[in-house]
């Protein structure tokens, strides 16, 4: 999801909204100072901060066939919906704006980032030093990793890849996760269209474990009555944060202080339980 940016006038400066309402300030991570001044927007502040927010349909991780995605979507009956969507309308609650959500493609979310057609994207964007290069981000709200899923009575810990040789994994057809383990010699891989496919057969025993991302494992083992659990996580860690233009201090210091308000009061973690029974701010860890 983003923000766009507040159309400026001939001097280069953002016209001017009369009221916090005016500026339809949307949702990324914007936060203005010490508690007493949140529910007054600083209007400086809000006339930088954007207009709308966007989202992402589709790519950002393996599909899964279950009932409701915990990432952005646009939701059968209208609006949007989605832990990241959840995330956007708490920044904007506590800085008293009304978020707008817009669609975009994946593909070319960075770019439209870099283009000015919007200021923030709050859609699970890794932290990384090539795009930290080109962009600021917030502090990370989300922590991920790849982790295993095994079956509830399986007794043995893997605590690695290596710890699979000569074991059947499942992972998904064409995704990371089956480079990922086709890269240690010796573990027996098995690919499947999908994760029910493959949690079907992990239940079932014909299996050892299956890989995934650890945020798309809690949200898995959540939305299934299947005796599986969370295995340990392998790997590195991804942090996920909020990307801005460059040089913007200001705006930066309030994305961190309303992650940090959602994060103190319990509704960020709330959100994070919602969709992936865990709280997703946290190194992902064993069940």
């Amino acid at each position: 999801m983003q923000f766009l940016q507040a159309p400026e006038d001939g001097r280069g400066q953002q016209q001017g909204v009369d009221t916090v309402a005016d500026a339809a300030v949307a949702v990324g991570r914007a936060d203005i100072g010490d508690a007493s001044r949140v529910a007054h927007v600083d209007r400086r502040l809000a006339r930088r901060v954007l207009r709308a927010v966007e989202m992402q349909v589709a790519d950002a991780v393996e599909r899964v066939q279950l009932p409701i995605s915990p990432l952005p979507v646009v939701a059968v009956g209208g609006g949007e919906e989605g832990f990241d969507v959840d995330v956007a309308k708490l920044v904007a609650a506590k800085l008293g704006v009304k978020p707008e959500f817009v669609t975009t493609e994946w593909s070319g979310i960075l770019a439209g980032l870099a283009a000015g057609k919007y200021d923030v994207i709050v859609n699970q964007v890794g932290v990384t030093e090539k795009r930290q290069e080109a962009f600021d981000f917030s502090d990370p709200y989300t922590i991920s990793s790849p982790q295993l899923i095994v079956n509830k009575s399986d007794k043995r810990v893997f605590k690695s890849l290596e710890d699979l040789k000569g074991k059947k994994l499942g992972v998904g057809q064409g995704s990371n996760f089956e480079q990922k383990a086709k890269s240690v010699p010796g573990i027996d891989v098995r690919t499947y269209p999908g994760s029910p496919e493959y949690l079907a057969d992990l239940a079932a025993g014909r299996i050892d474990a299956a890989l995934n991302d650890s945020l798309l494992v809690g949200y898995i083992l959540k939305s299934t009555q299947l005796p599986l659990k969370g295995g340990n996580p392998i790997g590195t860690v991804d942090k996920i944060g909020i990307p801005f233009r460059k040089d913007n201090p200001e705006f930066k210091a309030a994305l961190n202080k309303a992650l940090a308000d959602i994060k103190a009061d319990g509704s960020f973690k709330q959100a994070s339980e919602k969709w992936f029974g865990i709280d997703v701010s946290q190194p992902p860890k064993a069940q």
